[in-house]
């Protein structure tokens, strides 16, 4: 009978032990670089995940493109003293975005295995510049043009931090400011040269322009801010051509009043420029109507003339002729030119994300019409959510 009583204490206690395992959630390590973008991808994902995480932070080394290499599971990109250690207990899952931090994850799925015996997974955001193998997932979008790989997720835009609940709470705070302005409320949200798509003095004119047209024939208001990419005299031209009721913020750095957030979550419709995908994509989450500003007229989208086969766009000729001869529009054809030529793999072309959200009809460019007053949500980040929980499911 004792025999028979510790055996039943076993079984229980195995038992007890398994299901308890089973409720854990897997632990997980979120490595941030330098590229606000990325982390900003890597975060959302670990907070959407609702498992606990640890933020690994890193500094690089000024010659760290010489030593991470695409198959490289090293730390020697990093300035260790200026880095968050890597020790054991080793995670369950690592998410990392940009090519710095590739050797990193790869170094800690080295480490737990050896160590400890634990399968890491590894799950990359974006575009993974080591071969899709390499990954248990990749979350991708379609500027990168990844193949349809079993490990490659393809969603529509880039995960992000922002929430319809984020919105509200940081409307709140800025709901008094704005309680006199007439409605309905334009944000006016802007990048920065990025690539091929030129923002300089010119553009912030033409934006200036266009978001004031659209306000006057509205009835309405401009919520405008710039972010740290704004060049200076894109910011003084935008600025000085708006003539409608507005609030106009220039952006600061590590200002614990920006509003981004709040003009996003106050507004009743939703400018942004075109260079960002990542600003696309946060645009569409209040589910208003997006309008698309192209900030190279007719160069940055497909609309007119494919900036690819090395024709400028049309509207660009019409309104403005010095189109192209900027240090901005320079850096922007090179750019162009390198598409043309380049490889595929180390290029994007996010005319396809522009694309996709006005073919979708979640955005119009600014000027051709109006957009549908309720957009359908994206569902990137419930996909993504689910595919990662799959890995531990299996």
């Amino acid at each position: 009978m004792p025999n028979r009583i510790n055996h039943d204490e076993n079984e229980a206690s195995q038992e007890a032990a398994t299901t308890t395992s089973a409720v854990t959630p897997p632990s997980v390590w979120l490595l941030m670089g330098n590229r606000a973008g990325d982390n900003s991808q890597v975060k959302g994902l670990g907070e959407a995940l609702g498992w606990p995480f640890e933020e690994k932070h890193f500094e690089f080394q000024s010659y760290e493109k010489f030593v991470n290499l695409p198959w490289g599971a090293h730390l020697m990109g990093i300035v260790k003293k200026r880095s968050t250690p890597l020790c054991a207990p080793w995670p369950d899952l690592v998410i990392s975005a940009g090519r710095k931090n590739e050797p990193i994850a790869r170094y800690i799925q080295a480490r737990a295995m050896a160590e400890e015996g634990n399968r890491t997974r590894l799950i990359h955001v974006g575009r993974p510049w080591a071969a899709p193998p390499n990954w248990d997932l990749i979350i991708t979008t379609p500027q990168y043009r990844l193949p349809q790989d079993p490990n490659i997720l393809h969603n529509d835009t880039p995960l992000h931090r922002v929430t319809r609940e984020r919105l509200d709470e940081d409307a709140k705070l800025w709901a008094d400011r704005v309680a006199d302005l007439p409605r309905p409320l334009i944000a006016v949200l802007c990048g920065g040269n990025s690539g091929p798509y030129p923002f300089d003095r010119a553009s912030g004119e033409r934006l200036a322009a266009s978001a004031d047209a659209l306000a006057k024939e509205l009835g309405g208001s401009l919520l405008v801010t710039t972010s740290k990419r704004t060049l200076d005299e894109t910011t003084e031209a935008l600025f000085r051509g708006i003539e409608s009721p507005s609030i106009l913020y220039r952006w600061k750095p590590d200002d614990p009043d920006n509003p981004f957030f709040a003009f996003l979550g106050l507004a009743d419709r939703v400018i942004v420029t075109a260079d960002s995908v990542s600003m696309m994509a946060e645009s569409c989450v209040p589910e208003r109507p997006v309008y698309l500003y192209d900030t190279g007229e007719g160069m940055t989208s497909m609309k007119d003339n494919p900036w690819l086969d090395g024709q400028r766009g049309a509207r660009a000729k019409a309104s403005d002729p010095k189109v192209g001869f900027s240090r901005s529009h320079l850096k922007a054809h090179i750019y162009r030119f390198a598409m043309r030529v380049g490889p595929q793999r180390i290029t994007r072309d996010i005319r396809i994300v522009q694309q996709l959200l006005i073919d979708t009809k979640r955005a119009v460019w600014l000027g051709d019409g109006h957009p549908e007053s309720s957009p359908p949500p994206l569902q990137d980040m419930g996909r993504a959510v689910a595919r990662v929980k799959e890995l531990f499911e299996a």
